[in-house]
């Protein structure tokens, strides 16, 4: 079954950096757009191809990538601010939907907490 396990999150300074882990399995992750969400919204994005994109408050200080040989995907946070605390997850874009309920699947998620 499908299964997203998010790592790497803590505490961190204004200005400092944490990266994120993102192990995917259950589904043909190499066939598939992924991105990292926080409140639940888009904010990094990498498709099947390797282009990427972001939302402004994140550009140019979040860098996400993708390694198909592991089902993984991670997201490098530099220069953090405090409003980039949040739960942070991975998903597919858009979210993955599991039966029967067919309802959105998330996992744990990881927690960033920058401090001011």
């Amino acid at each position: 079954q499908v299964q997203l396990v998010e790592s790497g999150g803590g505490l961190a300074q204004v200005g400092g950096s944490l990266r994120l882990s993102c192990a995917a399995s259950g589904f043909g992750f190499s066939r598939t757009d992924m991105a990292w969400y926080r409140h639940r919204e888009m904010i990094a994005r990498v498709v099947k191809g390797g282009y990427t994109n972001y939302v402004d408050s994140v550009k140019g200080r979040f860098t996400i990538s993708r390694d198909d040989a592991k089902n993984m995907v991670y997201l490098q946070m530099n220069d953090l601010k405090p409003e980039d605390t949040a739960v942070y997850y991975c998903n597919t874009d858009p979210p993955v939907k599991v039966m029967p309920s067919w309802d959105e699947y998330w996992g744990q998620g990881t927690q960033v907490t920058v401090a001011s």
